[in-house]
């Protein structure tokens, strides 16, 4: 026999943002691999006994290779437990889902994968601004500020980074940033387009920075904050 993985989105650290149904597989969980900012009071509702294995990745920090975590879950499930992968945000949104599910099917284990609130919904929400607005912020965007080797991605559509009429999310960008807004300017960005730095979004570190593109490129050009951050800009990060 083998158990059953269910892929959670913890949302961005505030328990109270935990679906019902991640609720319940906590609850119901033998084991949990969690990911660093899914730690703390999210974990008190894993059931007395359950095995918790931190496997998260924060950047320039020593992290657990990825095909080992994929590997536990494929263990834990050969051994017939019902695990949780708990995952920040939402697990389908950077958080190299695909490549958990992959070994998953490729071992012929069966799972499910429950949505959590993600973090660029909670900082904007934080933040008191929609991410779209009719007429003026018709589409969203997310991308990645690094990719493999932590740079920033060489294929980058910068004409659609650039555009004033979309709001615009960087996930894991601050060490990159400086580079991608000197592109965005040299694309027809305006410097001073509104900018949000969101830091420890939903948890007690919260921390919100209002300043444009310009000047959070320059803010992070002299130092980088250890908390976990998004950066939106756009019309809408005035706020």
């Amino acid at each position: 026999m083998t158990g059953f993985v269910s892929f959670v989105g913890s949302g961005p650290g505030d328990p109270e943002l935990l679906t019902l149904k991640a609720v319940d597989r906590l609850k119901r969980a033998d084991a949990v691999l969690f990911d660093d900012l899914s730690a703390g009071p999210i974990l008190a509702h894993a059931r007395s006994g359950a095995d918790l294995v931190g496997v998260g990745k924060r950047a320039g920090r020593p992290s657990p290779k990825q095909h080992h975590v994929s590997q536990l879950l494929v263990e834990y499930a050969q051994e017939n437990q019902r695990v949780v992968r708990l995952k920040s945000g939402d697990g389908g949104t950077f958080g190299r889902l695909e490549e958990e599910t992959d070994a998953l099917k490729a071992a012929g284990i069966a799972y499910e994968i429950i949505p959590g609130v993600p973090s660029a919904c909670a900082a904007a929400a934080a933040a008191g601004i929609p991410l779209t607005r009719r007429l003026t912020a018709r589409r969203v965007q997310f991308i990645t500020g690094h990719d493999v080797r932590g740079a920033l991605p060489e294929d980058l559509n910068m004409a659609a980074l650039a555009d004033p009429q979309a709001t615009t999310v960087v996930f894991m960008g601050q060490r990159t940033f400086p580079a991608l807004a000197a592109m965005l300017i040299d694309g027809g960005l305006p410097a001073n387009t509104p900018a949000l730095l969101a830091e420890g979004v939903s948890t007690d570190a919260q921390a919100l920075h209002r300043m444009t593109v310009q000047t959070l490129a320059d803010r992070l050009r002299r130092a980088v904050s250890d908390a976990p951050a998004l950066i939106l800009y756009g019309a809408l990060a005035e706020g």
